[in-house]
């Protein structure tokens, strides 16, 4: 008997433990109602929950509630994307990560699923699908030549 619920102790332990890990790697990661409100946060800096949402609001069709709103932020703080100030009556949110740093993670995950991890992929069909302006492919042109260039200084 003892044997037996050992067994299932250590199963369950596993279990937990993966659950842990592959939730602890996705923490970072927002949904995309938790990036719209790291995107006013960024734009506009630290805020109350009543102003992020009515932000939020003047950009969709479909009004989003205030708690609906407190609760994700609240959830945010949790998972380590937001701060919250509470030295005062109304509390205060920031973003606790770096605008670049999620974009760069997003993107990453991003061509890795859907291009099976080909920039040029990425870029080839971006560049097919947009009529890119001069100026956005001197842009591109000038970001090449830098990247030919930092590779023939490593050689």
């Amino acid at each position: 008997m003892f044997h037996l619920k050992r067994v299932s102790y250590l199963k369950n332990l596993r279990e937990e433990t993966t659950d842990f890990l592959r939730n602890k790697r996705n923490m970072n990661k927002p949904t995309e109602g938790e990036l719209e409100i790291l995107q006013v946060l960024w734009a506009n800096g630290p805020a109350t929950v009543r102003s992020i949402n009515e932000l939020l609001n003047l950009s969709t069709q479909k009004e989003i509630g205030y708690t609906t709103t407190l609760k994700l932020m609240q959830l945010m703080v949790e998972k380590g994307l937001l701060q919250r100030d509470t030295s005062s009556r109304t509390h205060i949110y920031a973003a606790a990560v770096e605008e670049q740093s999620i974009k760069r993670g997003l993107l990453k995950q991003f061509v890795s699923k859907t291009f099976r991890g080909s920039a040029a992929q990425l870029v080839m069909e971006a560049l097919g699908q947009h009529q890119a302006s001069g100026d956005e492919l001197a842009e591109i042109k000038a970001l090449i030549n830098r990247m030919e260039n930092d590779k023939n200084k490593d050689i």
